[in-house]
């Protein structure tokens, strides 16, 4: 993030403009802009820049084609597009305070680069100068959020495995003195029934673990979230091919996307009390991994036998969800990059919502719209769930070719309380190009969208 407290005198001003409004503003001006701006043969398009001169050289104002300028990604381009200037920009013209919020979270979000393994100098972006009524304190919580997911997507796993996954989140937790968190590690999953967890991770030297966060006070309702920490996924025994393994370092995205939104709430000191759930483990291969059709025991006392040893996210997930259903939570919100059946039915962009709870998921759904975060619902459909019947144990962790994200938040559903509202977000946590404010690597999907319902239905109107 990069922005500026106060305006300084020679801030440059960034004029939004569209073909239509370029006119009417090309009438006040004088004969000189005019006639730049018409040399240049400058329409306000989508997305174009113009500089218009000053004094001594510099720029004396930027013409932005900003459409209509109603995204959340209207000015995200901009910082890496714009000459960094010691007096940086502002954004000229009246904006209520919703719009601000979203115009300097754009920029912000336009101001990220990961360049923790490129040698040379770093990348450097624009400053803005903050739009007067933005929510700066919202604005950097999102983004700091926002950061860190991308940060621990986009990190290798040769530096990311489930220690490093833990060690990420105590550094959320100690930013609060109100957290605490306890690591649960090897084969004490066992001794402290969490079997699948411990299953899944067993044949990596890399010990599993169960990461569990706890914050805020007694009084107020709980929210839980459970994220899936796959550091890596070879899928096992049943091995990926090489094309489906290269983005598999971003298997824990829903790990990072429940730290980044846990970071968000205890920053933003939302009245709830806050539990994370992480299992993290690394899926590889070796003499002691588990195997196609073993049957292995869960934490709730289903059994399951493995139809798939490359479905091992529902199987840790699933441990997680049963002890968060054990303190009766006001709401359990899961994240996982559980599915390629998800991507093919909505694309990288749109992650799928299941829920149990139908009031829960309208204001989900609303709470998307309002963010700017979109999610689609999916449903629960339930005479699919006896495509997940064993013959040999209580289910099998897969469904057959059809219907993959719904079968696998069928599995899901197994082992939550009827009475818990749960909310399931399959998400892709990954950018596949670049887009303003949306660069190519891990991405945050839904968090803003979950933290925007928490807020609206437990927390203070900003």
């Amino acid at each position: 993030m990069n922005f500026l407290d106060k305006r300084p005198a020679k801030c440059v001003p960034i004029t939004p403009v569209n073909a239509d409004s370029l006119k009417d503003w090309l009438k006040k001006q004088d004969k000189e802009t005019q006639n730049w701006v018409a040399a240049s043969d400058y329409k306000g398009s989508d997305g174009t820049v113009l500089f218009i001169p000053g004094a001594k050289g510099r720029i004396s104002r930027v013409l932005f084609g900003a459409g209509k300028d109603d995204s959340l990604y209207t000015y995200a381009d901009l910082p890496g597009r714009l000459p960094k200037s010691e007096d940086g920009y502002y954004l000229d013209g009246k904006m209520n305070a919703g719009r601000a919020t979203q115009a300097a979270l754009g920029w912000a979000l336009g101001s990220y680069h990961f360049g923790t393994y490129k040698s040379g100098k770093k990348k450097e972006f624009a400053a803005l100068a903050w739009p007067e009524k933005a929510d700066r304190e919202y604005v950097t919580q999102a983004a700091t959020a926002v950061f860190l997911v991308r940060d621990l997507v986009n990190t290798p796993a040769n530096d990311l495995g489930p220690e490093e996954i833990a060690d990420a989140a105590a550094k959320v937790a100690k930013a609060s003195a109100r957290a605490s968190i306890s690591v649960i590690v090897g084969k004490d999953l066992l001794k402290k029934n969490y079997p699948a967890v411990y299953e899944v991770g067993k044949g990596s030297p890399r010990e599993p673990r169960l990461i569990d966060i706890r914050w805020g006070k007694d009084k107020n309702p709980l929210i839980t979230l459970v994220g899936k920490g796959v550091a890596f996924d070879t899928g096992g025994l049943d091995i990926k091919p090489e094309s489906a393994m290269l983005l598999m370092k971003k298997d824990m995205g829903g790990a990072a996307h429940v730290l980044g939104l846990a970071q968000m709430i205890m920053a933003a000191n939302l009245p709830v009390r806050l539990r994370v759930l992480i299992p993290a483990v690394e899926n590889s291969v070796d003499g002691f991994s588990f195997r196609p059709g073993d049957v292995i025991k869960t934490r709730k006392g289903i059994s399951v036998e493995i139809g798939n040893t490359d479905a091992e996210g529902r199987l840790i997930l699933c441990d997680a969800l049963a002890e968060a259903c054990t303190e009766k939570p006001e709401l359990v919100v899961d994240f996982a990059t559980l599915t390629g059946a998800a991507r093919v039915a909505l694309g990288p962009d749109l992650p799928a919502m299941f829920s149990n709870d139908k009031q829960i998921a309208r204001e989900l759904l609303e709470a998307a719209d309002t963010a700017q975060d979109p999610l689609w619902q999916l449903p629960l459909w339930q005479p699919y769930k006896e495509w997940l019947n064993s013959k040999i144990a209580d289910t099998n962790n897969i469904g057959g070719s059809f219907a993959g994200a719904i079968t696998a938040a069928l599995y899901l559903e197994k082992f939550v309380d009827k009475e818990t509202p749960w909310v399931h977000i399959d998400t892709f946590a990954w950018n596949n190009g670049n887009k303003p404010g949306k660069p190519e690597g891990g991405e945050a999907l839904g968090l803003r969208a979950v933290y925007e319902l928490i807020r609206s239905k437990y927390g203070k109107k900003r």
